[in-house]
């Protein structure tokens, strides 16, 4: 199913989409896959999977020191391509990784091998929007969506820019800063919603601070998906049933329960 299918499918059930993020390679590369594989059996609607890099621009310090202990593993693109393949779900696989490392792959090797292995869609943090057309159409080449962060301090002109060139979904920032768990919900980030949706009619999903049901609950009336990472990148470290942890998180999707 591809990320444009999975949202079609939960706007059907009066669902936003929940999209949960993990690092590839932490604590290792092994335990990492049984982590994504949990994520998906705890009902995930997409697997967000992360590269890690020596120096993240916008990761808080859940998701720097789980980088950081990746890379000691000897985690790379072609070790993270090799474990992947073994994955049994087939729901959409998103890769974020900065671009350093994607440079370093190639352009062509990297869009092919994500189709070989089962990715829908790329997000590149430090890629901007302005310099990525021939990353796009590599990825179009390859049924590959790039995906484009969209922030609260966006201009409207800019703004108009990152959703055109959105494949799959915009991914809206809630809050300016680093991800890392915080408490509430933003004040204008319902106003930076609405502004996106006069724009634009792809998906909005939300990421960046959120960590608990209860964000879930209430983003999932403003927005068509939530994005949580550091939460789940943090109960990896502690050793948390991160399977039941996504099913509480899923629960809080479902629009019916407002």
């Amino acid at each position: 199913m591809t990320i444009e299918q999975t949202f079609d499918s939960l706007k059907a059930k009066n669902q936003a989409a929940l999209v949960v993020y993990g690092m590839a390679g932490y604590p290792s590369m092994e335990k990492s896959m049984e982590c994504f594989q949990a994520m998906d059996d705890g009902g995930a609607d997409m697997i967000e999977i992360g590269v890690p890099f020596s120096d993240p621009v916008a990761d808080g310090p859940a998701i720097q020191n789980a980088g950081t202990e990746a890379l000691r593993q000897g985690t790379n693109l072609a070790g993270l391509f090799k474990a992947v393949r073994a994955l049994g779900t087939e729901k959409p696989r998103i890769m974020m990784s900065s671009i350093n490392p994607l440079m370093a792959f190639g352009a062509k090797r990297l869009f092919r091998n994500m189709s070989e292995t089962g990715f829908s869609g790329l997000i590149v943090p430090d890629l901007p929007v302005e310099e990525s057309d021939s990353w796009r159409e590599e990825a179009e080449r390859n049924a590959i969506a790039m995906i484009f962060l969209a922030t609260p301090v966006s201009p409207p002109k800019r703004l108009r820019l990152i959703a055109s060139r959105c494949g799959g979904f915009v991914y809206c920032v809630s809050l300016t800063g680093t991800t890392g768990v915080r408490e509430g919900v933003p004040s204008g980030l319902r106003e930076f919603l609405e502004r996106l949706r006069r724009i634009t009619d792809k998906p909005l999903a939300v990421g960046f601070g959120i960590s608990t049901p209860g964000q879930v609950r209430r983003i999932a009336c403003m927005a068509d998906g939530v994005i949580v990472g550091s939460r789940l990148v943090e109960a990896v470290g502690k050793g948390e049933d991160v399977g039941a942890l996504v099913r509480e998180l899923k629960k809080a999707t479902l629009r019916s329960q407002q």
